[in-house]
């Protein structure tokens, strides 16, 4: 599932982190690639100390971990601490599949879904789409500052070749309670129905079944 999940940040958000971005020192991105993706990864990563790091990832991530839709759809279990990316003109991503176990050697979580927040407006940068194969097609994806897309991991994905500009993002990783990507697709769609009928018809006879069976399929197909 591929969804777009819009106004995470606001602009006073932006507007700080670009600042605290600005002022970073950035490094190259292969250094955080697993042994295929370094062969097609050309970026540039953020490399701040831990104080920097707490104060932009308390600015990003907080607001995306509360938002009910990514709540709903990525359904976590664990988040993982952003990359903040850079691609200048020349700078793309090539054909790659996002590693399925990632984190440090203790601190390790299997990788269900990604997430990029983009950081900065689409007129910033020329190229740069994020172009994720799905059972559709290609999906090509370039939002406005403040909103973010998640899919699953799993996915062969690519970011195209920017032409002028430059592109900022972060990016990140959830473990999801519920495994199958599947399983999370169709909890989401029934979540979508739940919520409207809670809504519209709080009380009543559907809208009782359904929140029942939700709940359930949950406690069945959750991995905790």
């Amino acid at each position: 599932m591929l969804l777009i999940i819009p106004q995470v940040l606001g602009r006073t958000q932006l507007d700080e982190i670009a600042s605290r971005l600005n002022d970073g020192r950035f490094v190259d991105g292969r250094f955080s690639a697993g042994k295929t993706a370094r062969h097609v990864k050309n970026n540039e990563e953020l490399h701040a100390n831990q104080r920097q790091m707490e104060h932009l990832n308390k600015l990003v991530m907080s607001p995306l971990v509360q938002n009910p839709l990514f709540q709903a759809a990525a359904m976590p279990c664990r988040v993982a601490s952003p990359y903040y990316a850079r691609y200048s003109t020349g700078m793309s991503y090539g054909d790659h599949v996002d590693d399925p176990v990632m984190g440090p050697p203790g601190g390790q979580y299997r990788s269900d879904v990604s997430t990029t927040v983009f950081l900065n407006d689409p007129d910033c940068y020329q190229g740069g789409e994020l172009v994720i194969r799905t059972s559709y097609g290609e999906q090509k994806v370039k939002l406005p500052a403040g909103d973010a897309v998640t899919y699953p991991s799993s996915s062969l994905h690519h970011i195209n070749e920017i032409t002028a500009g430059e592109r900022l993002v972060a990016v990140t990783w959830t473990q999801s309670m519920i495994r199958d990507p599947q399983q999370r697709e169709l909890l989401f769609q029934l979540y979508q129905a739940r919520e409207s009928l809670l809504e519209t018809q709080a009380g009543s006879e559907d809208a009782t079944r359904i929140d029942h069976v939700y709940v359930n399929l949950v406690r069945m197909w959750s991995e905790l």
